[in-house]
């Protein structure tokens, strides 16, 4: 990294809150994502972090709804998990998955991710919804902004009879999921709801600068001058929704530094957003630790959520 940059994570550790500062992974779970190094290895990680989970089902005082349809397309699906015994409306969280932009899905049998993340949203007092988008090759960029843009006007037309607040819905996105998401708030033509529906948005480990080596030619194309108009940082700049940026210490170098490069531009934008590396995690350590014995990132996900200021 070049010293801008260098000086960048600085800013971003600077501005890790104050629950990434007193806490910390559970020493058994660091040691075991160290050895791992700094990869994205899915399986390894779920290994370590699939007997932390702290639900099984069936899930208690819940109700779920799967598949629900949001768009035409086969996996224009979502799951929708609300607590039975609590008041509403509640503000709701859509999780967006990874998977490279060529695979991945919301929920895996025998898997208990990403139900974790859903699990974590309703223990919290949120309503949780979880969505499966369309993949390349047969659906290249823009594809998952647009589904992005699908599930947001599904959420504010349906979410309040589950007991949901669509004045109070946020956003998460991990990796492809982080990078659908930006695409989404960095183009108002994609958007369905006027001022993006949003509360705010959190993106942990995207790419926002369609560049090697994070170009992957089956959704992005094989053109590199069409990579700097299929970027989401110059619009992001313009975005007034609050974002939450996050890395993992272990995250690949191209994944970290393309956060670096986001949380710059934005304080240089004047518009420094909340964000965090987080210690101990690589990649996938991210989502698979909610609704863990593990409260790094959960900790300062929930800062920022309730940090934000009622409409």
């Amino acid at each position: 990294m070049n010293n801008t940059a260098l000086a960048a994570m600085a800013v971003m550790a600077a501005l890790v809150t104050a629950s990434c500062a007193t806490v910390q992974m559970p020493p058994d779970a660091a040691g075991k994502v160290k050895a791992l190094g700094r990869v994205v290895n899915g399986p390894a990680t779920a290994e370590i972090f699939a007997p932390r989970v702290l639900e099984r089902e069936p899930f208690a005082n819940l109700k779920i709804e799967r598949d629900a349809r949001y768009g035409p397309a086969e996996r224009n699906l979502l799951d929708v998990f609300q607590s039975t015994d609590a008041a509403s409306p509640r503000p709701v969280l859509v999780f967006v998955h990874g998977g490279g932009f060529v695979a991945g899905a919301r929920r895996s049998p025998g898997s208990p991710f990403y139900d974790n993340v859903m699990l974590w949203a309703v223990r919290n007092g949120m309503v949780g919804v979880t969505m499966t988008y369309r993949i390349a090759p047969q659906n290249p960029w823009p594809a998952g902004g647009e589904d992005v843009a699908l599930a947001v006007k599904w959420v504010h037309e349906n979410i309040a009879t589950r007991g949901g607040d669509p004045q109070r819905v946020f956003i998460l996105g991990h990796s492809a999921g982080a990078a659908h998401v930006a695409d989404y708030l960095a183009s108002p033509r994609l958007q369905q709801v006027r001022g993006s529906g949003l509360a705010a948005a959190m993106l942990l480990s995207g790419a926002y600068q369609v560049a090697p080596p994070l170009v992957v030619p089956a959704y992005h194309g094989s053109d590199p001058s069409r990579y700097a108009g299929q970027s989401s940082l110059p619009g992001l700049l313009a975005s007034t929704v609050p974002l939450f940026v996050g890395s993992a210490e272990l995250d690949p170098p191209p994944f970290a530094q393309q956060s670096v490069d986001l949380v710059e531009a934005l304080c240089k934008a004047s518009r420094c957003p909340a964000s965090a590396v987080f210690a101990d995690h690589n990649h996938m350590a991210q989502p698979y630790s909610l609704h863990t014995d593990d409260r790094v990132v959960s900790e300062a996900l929930l800062k920022f959520i309730r940090g934000i200021p009622r409409p």
